[in-house]
């Protein structure tokens, strides 16, 4: 018993040490620097997780003179945002990566509206439609673009998938865009920049980071403005998604709803499910869905 006791001990003894470490070498990195997320708070939420791992991927190129940005809100119409999951400036030009961490069977096309994650549920499938990330990346490309006003800056878009999941029919015809599993996108980024002619200064690559960097430190209150509009123009727009028919129609329809993932309904009682951040406890900055019958239905699902 004894020995039994000794060995439990040893064993969360050396936990705490992994844990301790962990700690240690997140709080070095530019991702924790730029967004402030504790490490718990990073691992505990998938999304979060999720492009912290495309970093993590990336981080030899910060001895290159790459820079990072994270959760960037950048301005758009009407006061409204549209939020960059990962931004690489480095001198081949701007990198855009939009995080997808999803597990399962992923399927789409650059034209469609929405795209399909097919997951096993027992000896039948489940399948989630999400909008198509390759038209959210456009989206925020643009009003990148916007911001920065300048057309000789390359900008690179770089979907992000997890390496969970398998990519089965994902159909790309654009040259500018790639759609990607994780473990690849060291990869990928290496052979953009060797096909980049048009190349950064140091200068060029500080100047653009000090422009962006304040909107990666958006508020609280600007974060839960960001949900709420998305989930107003959801609201308003439901009868307008059913009837698109063509790709202007598919990019004016994601615009109005950028930055949304899922669009599913409560398993309990089939009610919408909308985006919703916590606001106080441990959790708080964390997004989730949460059920729109709330209180009457108590429903939440968190985001990954």
């Amino acid at each position: 018993m004894i020995q039994t006791y000794g060995m439990l001990g040893a064993a969360v003894m050396l936990c705490l040490i992994t844990y301790a470490i962990n700690v240690w070498l997140y709080k070095k990195t530019d991702y924790y620097q730029v967004t402030g997320y504790s490490y718990l708070f990073m691992r505990l939420d998938l999304g979060r997780y999720g492009e912290y791992l495309t970093y993590r991927c990336l981080r030899s190129y910060e001895n290159k003179g790459a820079k990072f940005l994270f959760n960037c809100y950048l301005p758009r119409e009407n006061g409204d945002t549209t939020e960059i999951d990962v931004l690489m400036i480095y001198k081949s030009g701007l990198y855009v990566f939009e995080s997808k961490n999803y597990s399962g069977w992923i399927f789409g096309s650059e034209r469609g509206k929405t795209w399909t994650q097919t997951l096993p549920q027992g000896r039948k499938s489940h399948k989630e439609h999400f909008l198509n990330p390759v038209m959210q990346n456009k989206l925020h490309i643009k009003w990148l673009k916007r911001l920065l006003q300048d057309e000789s800056i390359p900008i690179h878009s770089i979907i992000v998938f997890s390496e969970r999941c398998t990519l089965k029919r994902v159909d790309i015809s654009s040259q500018d865009v790639a759609v990607i599993k994780r473990d690849r996108v060291n990869k990928t980024v290496s052979i953009i920049d060797s096909k980049t002619t048009s190349m950064l200064t140091p200068d060029k690559v500080t100047e653009l980071y000090e422009k962006l960097y304040p909107y990666s430190q958006t508020s609280m209150d600007v974060r839960q403005a960001h949900i709420d509009s998305i989930n107003s123009r959801i609201g308003q727009n439901d009868q307008e998604k059913e009837v698109i028919s063509n790709q202007s129609d598919v990019e004016n329809n994601i615009e109005m709803i950028s930055g949304t993932e899922d669009q599913i309904l409560c398993p309990r009682c089939g009610s919408p499910l909308v985006l919703r951040m916590a606001k106080k406890g441990k959790n708080a900055g964390q997004g989730f869905y949460g059920c729109s019958s709330f209180p009457k239905c108590r429903y939440i699902q968190n985001i990954g």
